[in-house]
């Protein structure tokens, strides 16, 4: 049986094939879309590139300016904070909404904190507020340098695979993410991304006003715990904490529509969806 992510994802991507563009020494890849609205800065995790977000970009691409990137193969959080401050200027976006998901949330957060100017609001998903303690765990205790990549592409597998087990109802978006890490993610991405929060910089004081920074999170996230989610929280102190109740580590693909509206809803487009009473999601 075919794939519907899969499918839906790559029809995306044959209409919207990533441009690349060399900031410095690094290479990046960007997908863009719209030519009027607010802008937006879409960030991904280390399981994605910039077309993860193609069910956003799609709701949202005749309303707002959107720029979702994938990451290069060199670089770490500081540069990346630095390289995308020069590709919003390159493509016209004075000020961003910028919202990063995981790995992308980190570094939204420290480029929040870096480039203020640049910055309308802060969206933190799914993401942590500290590399302290990060290098102990897998796969970040691997050698991510020298590991054989078919180690560290094993480690995603098994975690992926025991998500499959326990959510058969997400296969597919399983098999996306497996097709992800199993390659189309190059093996120099990958080790780059993992490594940006192996030897990553703690964040530097966020001064954006609180009533410009929200956070997202999943009751359900299997790699940001309970306590975890607190942390961001307790640190940013969002205006508005939106609170998937089943989603996972990726509801931007499991609960699209959701992910849409809460996105309309900062961004000050017209909701298209507004019924988060029924314990799907929930804003505080």
């Amino acid at each position: 049986m075919a794939n519907r992510l899969i499918a839906n994802r790559d029809r995306f991507t044959d209409r919207h094939p990533e441009q690349r563009t060399l900031i410095g020494s690094r290479e990046w890849g960007y997908v863009q879309t719209g030519d009027a609205g607010p802008a937006l800065l879409l960030i991904p995790g280390t399981l994605g590139r910039g077309d993860i977000f193609w069910q956003q970009i799609e709701a949202l691409k005749d309303r707002a300016r959107i720029v979702s990137v994938t990451y290069p193969k060199s670089g770490g959080v500081a540069e990346w904070a630095s390289d995308l401050v020069e590709l919003c200027g390159r493509i016209g976006l004075d000020r961003v909404t910028v919202l990063g998901s995981s790995l992308g949330g980190y570094l939204a957060q420290y480029f929040s904190a870096a480039y203020p100017h640049i910055v309308e609001r802060l969206i933190a998903a799914n993401t942590l507020h500290s590399v302290a303690g990060i290098a102990a765990r897998p796969p970040y205790s691997s050698d991510i340098e020298n590991a054989p990549i078919e180690e560290l592409r094993a480690g995603f597998g098994q975690g992926l695979g025991t998500w499959r087990d326990s959510h058969p109802e997400q296969e597919d978006l399983v098999d996306l993410l497996m097709a992800e890490v199993g390659g189309r993610i190059p093996e120099q991405e990958l080790r780059a991304r993992l490594n940006a929060l192996k030897q990553g910089p703690e964040l530097p004081p966020l001064s954006l006003p609180r009533d410009r920074i929200a956070t997202i999170e999943s009751a359900d996230d299997p790699l940001i715990p309970p306590p975890m989610r607190d942390a961001v929280r307790a640190r940013l102190k969002p205006s508005v904490a939106y609170r998937f109740e089943w989603g996972g580590h990726f509801p931007y693909v499991a609960r699209p529509d959701l992910y849409v509206s809460l996105l309309e809803a900062q961004l000050g487009l017209s909701v298209t969806r507004e019924n988060w009473g029924d314990g799907e999601l929930r804003a505080r």
